[in-house]
């Protein structure tokens, strides 16, 4: 059961990612990179699930803490939020107060399989 529910959030991570560029959204280098960044995390949680080891745990030990942090700053401070209708009301500081909710909840299993697959 628990590997079906990581097989349904891989699809939907990928989904979503594969979205993005169907839409144009990763114009930007900073967009490119994030891309890049999703797909390794992406491989790193499939590796996780279905047990392969794609790379020695020392390199998903520096992938999964480069990521986050990229996530984080990508998320947070460097993807421009403040033209967007629908935050629009909210401050600067309740627009990152919500986008960093948003990204816990969304990326907190990806980051949980990803610390599981390198550091245990």
């Amino acid at each position: 059961m628990i590997n079906w529910l990581w097989t349904i959030y891989l699809g939907l991570l990928g989904t979503a990612s594969f979205g993005y560029l169907l839409k144009g959204k990763y114009g930007t280098t900073l967009g490119k990179i994030d891309f890049v960044v999703s797909v390794i995390t992406w491989f790193g949680l499939l590796g996780y699930v279905k047990h392969i080891q794609w790379l020695n745990p020392l390199a998903w030990k520096v992938i999964t803490i480069s990521a986050l942090l990229w996530d984080i700053l990508f998320a947070m401070l460097l993807k421009d939020h403040q033209g967007e209708d629908l935050l629009e009301e909210f401050s600067i500081g309740k627009r990152r107060w919500l986008m960093l909710v948003t990204l816990v909840i969304t990326l907190a299993p990806l980051y949980y399989g990803l610390f599981r697959y390198s550091f245990m």
